[in-house]
């Protein structure tokens, strides 16, 4: 007599089923992870404000989306990595933990802005910047702004003369909050204390720029878009920029 092959019990369907449906959620989690990723590092991401500086077109606590498809240009709200001592002057965000860090990288989290500051971009490379013509506004390439729209209220344009050359490959950069920023003016005057006047900390490289903000999403109740004041619209070109900046502590002719 032939033995009759005994038949392995099957695995239930209900296990097999949750086995693929596991791996499946698994996979949409990773996928949307690598998507949200790749979005944060080339497309947009969103931070966090972590001072006054902006105020009162940002505010501590806003959330802002950050776009970095597109070359930023005169009067865009922009946020730079800090190009070497400048948080020294002003607070930056609380940092986070590793695993908070984590979901900042993947993008699931805004930035806590931690390492990078944000403010309005006021000269190009090859722009001339100077404060202050007779009526106390900061002139660029001659032309005078009216930052009325944006500048804090009872903030002067600049409590200090300057004159520069903004040189090639960089920014100058103020923030909307005058007396409460530690922006490209202050370190002007770290140049100047330090005995000379041909440094360039005071101007952010292009290739510190993450992007520039295009819209306020949170609290609700401050919903927004960030556009270019009208003012820069009329801001003569640009002349060619130089290898090295052009810096005076002094006012521009009256």
């Amino acid at each position: 007599m032939t033995d009759t092959p005994t038949k392995t019990d099957a695995k239930p369907a209900h296990r097999s089923g949750f086995a693929a449906a596991a791996r499946e959620f698994v996979l949409i989690v990773v996928g949307a992870l690598i998507v949200s990723s790749i979005l944060r590092a080339f497309v947009g991401q969103m931070f966090i404000i972590p001072s006054e500086s902006m105020e009162n077109t940002l505010l501590v606590g806003d959330r802002v989306v950050v776009e970095k498809l597109t070359d930023v240009k005169r009067g865009d709200v922009v946020v730079f990595e800090d190009p070497g001592g400048w948080l020294g002057a002003e607070e930056s965000g609380q940092k986070r933990g590793s695993i908070g860090r984590f979901f900042e990288i993947v993008g699931l989290l805004p930035d806590s802005s931690h390492g990078h500051l944000i403010k309005r971009l006021i000269g190009m490379p090859g722009d001339k910047v100077a404060c202050c013509d007779a009526k106390g506004r900061l002139l660029v390439n001659g032309q005078p702004l009216d930052e009325t729209s944006y500048l804090y209220p009872g903030d002067a344009p600049s409590q200090m003369d300057f004159q520069v050359t903004v040189p090639a490959g960089r920014i100058f950069v103020m923030g909307d909050h005058r007396s409460a920023s530690g922006d490209s003016r202050v370190h002007l005057q770290d140049l100047d204390a330090n005995g000379g006047n041909q440094g360039d900390a005071a101007f952010v490289p292009l290739d510190k720029v993450t992007g520039r903000a295009i819209m306020i999403v949170w609290p609700a109740g401050r919903w927004g878009k960030l556009g270019v004041p009208d003012t820069f619209k009329a801001v003569p070109t640009a002349g060619p920029a130089p290898d090295k900046p052009s810096i005076s502590l002094t006012p521009p002719p009256k």
